[in-house]
């Protein structure tokens, strides 16, 4: 059965001094992202899509090297736009992150919406979804709109519950009914 793998960016450097899109992974994130590429789950990847972000390009290329395949970028595969905000240290990040879920219909803090960075991403990924003729896909992209992206397919509403545990996760639905073949796995399981 044909799939598709929305899968987020591991560990990256964070660099306050830096916009959050041009951050990179960090060692750690290259090495969790180059064991996992060698996934024989993974072995049916016809196509790879990444958001515009650098930690998300970065990941996506040390999937693509594995399969000759070319990285497509789309920048509606971006993270809710947080960019009012910049850097947030960990502890009021959490916070705001919090109430980005649990108040959907509001900007926090100046962030995008919940229910707009819902719409944009799942309506970039059926948009791919509708040129993909053959084998599976992949998505390399952020925790934030991966979550808004699973509540869909789950037809639940939006909630942090079903928020990834950590960077660097993964799950996939099939083509034919976008029914979720399983939820968040870390992708040191592949």
């Amino acid at each position: 059965m044909p799939t598709a793998f929305f899968i987020t960016h591991p560990e990256v450097f964070v660099d306050p001094a830096l916009p959050v899109p041009a951050w990179r992974l960090s060692d750690r994130g290259v090495a969790r992202m180059r064991t996992f590429a060698g996934s024989a789950f993974l072995s049916g990847l016809t196509s790879i899509w990444s958001s515009s972000e650098a930690k998300a390009i970065e990941a996506a290329g040390l999937l693509a090297a594995g399969f000759g395949l070319p990285v497509k970028v789309d920048e509606h595969l971006g993270e809710n736009d947080r960019s009012a905000t910049g850097f947030l240290p960990p502890a009021d990040f959490e916070r705001a992150a919090d109430s980005f879920f649990a108040n959907p219909y509001e900007s926090v803090r100046g962030w995008e919406r919940a229910v707009d960075a819902q719409e944009r991403v799942v309506r970039a990924v059926f948009r791919i979804l509708g040129s993909h003729r053959d084998g599976d896909i992949a998505f390399i992209s952020h925790g934030g709109v991966g979550t808004l992206l699973l509540c869909k397919l789950l037809d639940v509403p939006i909630s942090r519950s079903q928020d990834q545990p950590f960077q660097g996760n993964f799950f996939a639905f099939d083509l034919s009914g976008h029914k979720v073949i399983h939820e968040w796995r870390s992708i040191d399981e592949g």
